[in-house]
């Protein structure tokens, strides 16, 4: 990477990162109220009726979900909001014509995508410790999982704010796709209590799989094998990767 290039890129992600660190109390409390309540209602309240879950308390099962959950809906909605305020303001114009590669636009705007998402996933994952006991099987598998879909769905929210064209459509995926992908990823449940064909059904979710990695990061328990797993999620960042760059290169959404 040359010296210019890396100036650009760590200007677009301290910018990125300034912007949601000013505003905290807007982008960081927030969903750690939410989650908190799923804590308390789907752990503690509901949770002590269910009983075990692939032998584990469903406290313990759902957690790494609802962490998981908070980094995607966080990672997705920064750059998504971000990218498209740029937009609309005609700020991106200026990357547009500066003498920056397409990728470093990219890696800007997901990174600091990724480090709300971490963020939000560091303060969940500390709230979680007064509700259960965490206890981390593979710190490896816990990390590149959590990164990898950070990074996924930065890249998506990045998508959704070029194809854009008000903020209106920004709400659109999150709230008709996003939040019932995640909800159906198998947060709540183990996929092995769904019939055969549902389960099949399921596999073409992609969260299922992000959910599962992180989820044997902690317990060690995974509904599909572990490799097969990251195959998916890495196709997937690739392709998405490759859409972004194909439409900032040749300027669709962005030039009028």
């Amino acid at each position: 990477m040359s010296a210019n290039n890396f100036i650009a890129l760590k200007s677009l992600i301290t910018k990125e990162v300034n912007r949601f660190t000013r505003i905290w109390l807007q982008t960081l409390v927030p969903p750690a109220i939410t989650m908190s309540l799923y804590f308390v209602i789907f752990g503690n309240l509901i949770g002590s009726r269910i009983g075990e879950m692939s032998g584990f308390s469903y406290m313990e099962f759902i957690v790494p979900g609802l962490i998981m959950m908070s980094v995607i809906t966080n990672s997705y909605s920064n750059v998504a909001s971000s990218f498209f305020s740029s937009k609309f303001q005609r700020n991106v114009e200026e990357l547009l014509v500066a003498p920056v590669p397409t990728w470093v636009i990219i890696a800007g705007y997901v990174g600091g995508g990724v480090a709300r998402g971490l963020s939000v996933g560091i303060i969940v994952t500390i709230l979680s410790l007064f509700f259960v006991d965490l206890q981390v099987f593979n710190l490896f598998v816990l990390a590149i999982s959590v990164l990898l879909t950070s990074i996924l769905f930065a890249l998506g929210g990045l998508i959704n704010a070029i194809l854009a064209k008000s903020f209106d459509d920004i709400s659109i995926i999150p709230n008709f796709v996003l939040t019932p992908l995640t909800y159906l990823g198998g947060v709540f449940y183990s996929l092995t209590l769904l019939p055969d064909f549902w389960q099949t059904v399921s596999k073409a979710n992609p969260i299922v799989y992000m959910i599962n990695t992180f989820r044997y990061g902690f317990l060690g328990v995974s509904d599909i094998p572990l490799i097969y797993s990251f195959s998916m999620i890495f196709v997937f960042v690739a392709a998405l990767f490759s859409v972004a760059y194909w439409m900032i290169d040749r300027g669709i959404g962005l030039r009028s």
